[in-house]
């Protein structure tokens, strides 16, 4: 593999997606400030998950579709729990609408 998704969480609690080539070297420029600015202001960051691709350009797709995820989404994720994506895929006013309906 040549790439990787990847997710750290923040002392703060956030997560921050990014992608890379080269894990160990991002990975290590995250925990020394050089990273990007979510996780500068953040530290100290653990590396929580991660996913292997063989292009770049895969990694990133992946890296801006999970930027997008809810924050229960994409914990979820992190815990393996992959059974559970598809329903917090679903958006807040279709779940009132399924509510309401009885669906």
């Amino acid at each position: 593999m040549h790439a990787w998704l990847y997710i750290l969480k923040c002392a703060d609690g956030s997560y921050y997606t990014g992608s890379t080539e080269n894990l160990q070297g991002r990975f290590l420029e995250h925990e020394n400030g050089l990273g990007a600015n979510h996780t500068r202001k953040r530290l100290p960051v653990k590396l929580v998950y991660t996913e292997a691709y063989p292009l770049q350009q895969q990694a990133f797709w992946r890296e801006k579709q999970i930027q997008g995820w809810s924050r229960k989404k994409k914990e979820a994720l992190i815990k393996g729990r992959f059974e559970d994506l598809p329903e917090l895929a679903v958006a807040y006013r279709d779940k009132e609408l399924k509510d309401l309906i009885g669906g």
